[in-house]
């Protein structure tokens, strides 16, 4: 080969000019970031986010359900992609949620504002946790136009339910997101392990990580110190001084016993729309729906719950059935790729819902790491869809089912009776 053929070949790139471009050089997937994060953070931060309850059995099982169903693409023209959609009644630019996450300022100082930015951004809804460590109204005023939910638990003290949904409307939330599966702090051993806690203790082990990751430790010290300040009805002035009892028991794991009557109260009391966030036994999707729930967020709490509950992927062709349309369906736990969200979608979710994946990015680079994972997403769901021969997010919804087969179809016997006699006849002949 001649010089000038090697330099023609020769391909150096210059410094990257910004953070983004050089994550979309080095990070290629979701579990490109996971790994960026898991070098930023210290062992005991990053297990918080990776780890599940008891054994991690529904950690597990949420991810390797989407890998039961496999694409049947259909040959013909894609023209017009377009990944946007509707939902409770607004638009949105890619069927994707932003589920919400506690103690989020653990992961980095930005927190929750940096990921309601990304989220404007991305044109997507972003849950708040009521244990986020950032004020539900200082997150309004870093992202007006974004669509924001809230996130609570059900309560039967309506003195403080009410102070909570004044305040939470008063902010210029849309939406609720109630939990219905935290009766109890599941068993999260890698927690226990590691003697996290959150907010973080000072110990020798803290010490020694906070070294190890220099830059985590500097950021963690030079911010305000990690709290919980929508714990209460009003803005707190320390950490927990405020508190209400009701919310300090949620804090130690504790919760007050709380039915289908508390929903049905906050149904009459909240104009907006209501999501129960979950849910993985149809039944209460039935329920939910004769109380006029707006939608449903079929989820294990990622895994970190009750061991061994149904991946919501499992069970979401029987709750569409059931609900009959009657109210929306959101997915999510163990949604990695953005095939996995074309996979929901064509079973018949409304949208999915992530949270692991946003904080790895959240850790990695602050907003800049949030956006491009929801650009990952967006992309791998445009593939995936030109691939599979659809255009739109309606026409995926319309093709639905005929786009996939799960692994149990595929042995399954569709020869005709007739054929299958003509086969055996024709294997006995051949035998003799």
């Amino acid at each position: 080969m001649k010089l000038k053929d090697i330099r023609a070949l020769a391909s150096v790139q210059g410094p990257a000019r910004s953070v983004s471009e050089r994550l979309a050089r080095r990070c290629y997937s979701v579990e490109d970031m996971r790994k960026l994060a898991e070098r930023r953070l210290p062992r005991s931060v990053f297990d918080y986010i990776e780890g599940g309850s008891e054994d991690e059995a529904s950690l597990r099982r949420n991810k390797s359900s989407y890998d039961d169903w496999a694409f049947l693409p259909k040959w013909g023209s894609v023209e017009h992609h377009d990944l946007g959609s509707t939902l409770l009644g607004g638009p949105v630019a890619m069927p994707l949620t932003l589920s919400p996450t506690g103690g989020t300022r653990l992961f980095h100082p930005d927190g929750e504002t940096a990921v309601a930015k990304a989220a404007r951004q991305a044109g997507i809804p972003y849950g708040l946790a009521h244990l986020s460590t950032t004020t539900m109204e200082d997150v309004s005023a870093a992202a007006p136009g974004l669509r924001r939910w809230f996130n609570l638990e059900p309560t039967s003290d309506k003195v403080l339910l009410q102070a909570v949904l004044d305040r939470v409307s008063n902010a210029g939330y849309e939406a609720l997101l109630v939990n219905v599966d935290c009766r109890d702090i599941g068993h999260r051993e890698r927690d226990y392990r590691n003697g996290f806690t959150a907010p973080p203790s000072i110990k020798p082990k803290t010490v020694i990580e906070g070294a190890l990751h220099p830059r985590w430790a500097l950021g963690f010290l030079a911010n305000d110190a990690i709290a919980f300040p929508n714990l209460d009805a009003e803005i707190p002035e320390g950490p927990l001084s405020s508190t209400p009892d009701m919310w300090r028991t949620l804090l130690a794991g504790t919760y007050e016993p709380t039915d289908w009557d508390d929903i049905r109260d906050l149904r009459a009391r909240w104009n907006g729309p209501i999501i129960l966030k979950g849910c993985v036994n149809p039944n209460d999707a039935v329920i939910a729906a004769e109380l006029g729930i707006d939608a449903i967020q079929v989820s294990n709490h990622g895994g970190r719950q009750l061991d061994h509950m149904a991946s919501p992927l499992d069970v979401l062709p029987e709750f569409v059935e059931r609900t009959a349309g009657r109210l929306e369906i959101i997915v999510d736990g163990g949604i990695r790729r953005g095939s996995d969200v074309v996979k929901a979608i064509a079973l018949g979710a409304d949208a999915c819902s992530i949270g692991r994946p946003y904080l790895y990015g959240l850790a990695a680079a602050s907003q800049a790491g949030v956006t491009h994972v929801l650009d990952l997403f967006a992309a791998e769901m445009t593939r995936t869809m030109m691939l599979l021969g659809v255009s739109t997010i309606q026409e995926l919804r319309e093709e639905g089912r005929d786009l996939l087969r799960h692994r149990s179809e595929v042995f399954t016997q569709t020869t005709a009776p007739e054929s299958l006699e003509a086969e055996l006849a024709y294997t006995e002949l051949r035998n003799h």
